[in-house]
């Protein structure tokens, strides 16, 4: 008993080895771009004052550059006098990245205790949340840890804070979509969506388009509501012959690229295309915007001016 026991383990053993295998050569399947070339962030000699820009992250390397690195470099040019530093708050990548590029990327303890290391006397952050959800609840409780480590502690608003926030972006939303806009196209923004109660964004920003006379324009997300069954059921019998996807997310990560775009069956395009539509993706994450990364400079500036 003991001897067919001790096969069984070795078998599930070397099953799970042969998983992890597989998983690791289905990463290295995929290019996404030269990790080289993003800035990381992570050096020493930050100073008296720290900028730390926190985000979700991605792996997609490319995007994480033009997206979140645009950010962060559109921030770093602005406020000049303090020192941007970054954080992600998804482990899982920050590993994904650090095995695959042999690249380390901050988390926000890591970067938190940097910044006491390096006698950093006010500490301003900035996330790149696009809401205050759950992440931005617990990036808050964390910081609340290290409140007695710094002079001053001053929180950035996510992207969609204001009502004059959701009305810029809405704006830019319609702009970026604008020369699909012929009457027979469905332009379709994928959120991420959340169990949060902060989920209420996307039936609120699908408002302010319609209030704005962008018809054809319509939200979505991944993993709540309104599903991608409210989209279709939303452009059914309109007439449209074609269907534009783009991510209503900072990044253009897995997201993007799998689920709204990708060629497995359960994908919007696949299901999209199923349906008899012409679709096209475009994939561009909104944190490439240069509009999208001047909202985030505000939000950051009006922070900074906080912790005067």
């Amino acid at each position: 008993m003991k001897k067919l026991l001790a096969i069984l383990v070795a078998l599930v053993l070397a099953l799970s080895c042969f998983a992890a295998l597989a998983e690791e050569e289905d990463e290295e399947n995929y290019e996404t771009g030269d990790a080289t070339l993003d800035l990381v962030r992570n050096e020493d000699e930050i100073g008296e004052k720290e900028l730390l820009v926190v985000s979700f992250g991605t792996s997609f390397n490319d995007s994480r550059r033009l997206t979140i690195g645009g950010i962060e470099g559109a921030i770093a040019d602005a406020i000049a006098d303090y020192s941007v530093r970054r954080a992600f708050t998804a482990q899982i990548i920050i590993d994904h990245v650090e095995r695959r590029d042999s690249i380390h990327i901050d988390n926000v303890t890591e970067a938190l205790d940097r910044a006491v290391a390096n006698g950093v006397k006010t500490l301003v952050v900035q996330p790149t949340h696009l809401m205050h959800g759950i992440e931005y609840d617990e990036l808050k409780s964390t910081l609340a840890g290290y409140a007695d480590k710094f002079d001053k502690v001053v929180v950035g608003e996510p992207l969609l804070t204001s009502d004059e926030d959701f009305d810029r972006v809405a704006d830019i939303m319609i702009n970026l979509l604008k020369d699909y806009d012929d009457g027979k196209t469905a332009l379709v923004y994928m959120g991420h969506g959340t169990e949060h109660e902060s989920n209420a964004v996307y039936a609120k920003m699908q408002g302010i388009l319609t209030e704005k006379g962008a018809a054809n324009y319509y939200v979505g997300t991944v993993e709540a509501a309104p599903s991608l069954d409210d989209v279709m059921e939303a452009i059914k019998d309109k007439g449209y012959t074609r269907v534009v996807l783009r991510d209503m997310m900072v990044v253009c990560g897995d997201h993007a690229n799998n689920d709204m775009a990708g060629d497995e069956e359960d994908s919007w395009k696949s299901i999209l295309t199923a349906a008899g539509y012409e679709v096209v993706p475009v994939l561009e994450g909104l944190g490439q915007v240069p509009e999208i990364q001047a909202i985030y400079v505000e939000h950051a500036q009006a922070a900074v001016e906080a912790a005067k």
